[in-house]
């Protein structure tokens, strides 16, 4: 089932969010939405709060946009992750956000993470990403913890940005996909 999209404003996209547990009621089905959810509005990643869950989950699909010869893509759902450490230089790279949308602008994030998370079936992890993949992980990673790429803007993009934002807090703002205002 599609869900809708929380947006810009909304205060669960703000709060931080609980661990659970293998016992969270209807998780699968959870899952299976949230991908539904994330491939009908052609993102990379979504985390429950974007869909109104104040739960530490989030999905990763970085599959449909790195070259399928390398195959460096991952398709991993992250339950209670937990970032240990980040390295690398970092990086610039546009970002965007199903619950911002049309507002993209430059991110610098460290090249490489190293993530303890549990899978859809509480299968612990400890592992490294690098490159896009990482990138994504850190964006979903921090949307778990009420922060939004924006947050992570220089003071004068933000200026720049502020009446596309508020624009989307007031819900006066175009998206292929169902979402929830203020």
């Amino acid at each position: 089932m599609i869900l809708p999209i929380y947006a810009y404003g909304h205060p669960v996209l703000r709060k931080k969010t609980r661990n659970i547990d293998t016992n969270y009621p209807e998780l699968a089905k959870l899952i299976k939405d949230m991908y539904e959810t994330m491939y009908h509005a052609k993102g990379m990643g979504l985390a429950a709060p974007q869909i109104g869950q104040d739960i530490r989950l989030f999905i990763v699909d970085s599959q449909q946009l790195i070259d399928e010869e390398d195959n460096q893509g991952i398709r991993q759902v992250f339950i209670n992750a937990d970032l240990v450490e980040e390295g690398g230089e970092k990086w610039t790279y546009e970002e965007g956000c199903l619950s911002i949308p049309a507002v993209r602008a430059k991110v610098e994030r460290p090249a490489q993470v190293r993530v303890k998370y549990y899978d859809e079936n509480f299968v612990s992890h400890d592992k490294i990403f690098i490159g896009l993949n990482a990138r994504v992980i850190q964006h979903e990673y921090d949307h778990v913890n009420g922060i939004l790429f924006t947050d992570l803007l220089k003071p004068l993009k933000r200026r720049m940005l502020k009446k596309r934002m508020d624009m989307i807090k007031k819900g006066k703002v175009t998206s292929n996909y169902n979402m929830v205002f203020v």
